[in-house]
């Protein structure tokens, strides 16, 4: 099992937000989903968009690049849930945000 990292301040995302964050040496969306964190890769698999940059609405993202939509929760494409970006564990511990990559 792999460790978790420091990916941002949980004050620092409110709900309905998004970041982009270098987590362990990989680049990663965090999502905050009423409250409930979430983290994706943040490399959108059809042109490479950042997702971490994306419009956020419910569980789903829209990549700002050529808006492909992604669940959150799970990496799955909305339209194609066989097509899926990686999606990491997360926990809050003393208002921080990990994000386990390994």
């Amino acid at each position: 099992m792999g460790e978790f990292h420091r990916a941002l301040a949980a004050a620092d995302l409110p709900p309905g937000q998004c970041a982009e964050a270098a987590v362990g040496g990989k680049a990663v969306a965090i999502f905050n989903v009423d409250g409930r964190f979430y983290a994706i890769s943040n490399t959108c698999l059809h042109r490479g968009g950042p997702l971490g940059q994306g419009m956020l609405s419910g569980p789903s993202v829209m990549c700002p690049w050529h808006a492909w939509s992604w669940d959150v929760t799970t990496g799955e494409n909305t339209a194609n849930p066989e097509l899926k970006v990686p999606s990491y564990p997360v926990k809050v511990e003393d208002g921080q945000v990990l994000v386990q990559v390994d």
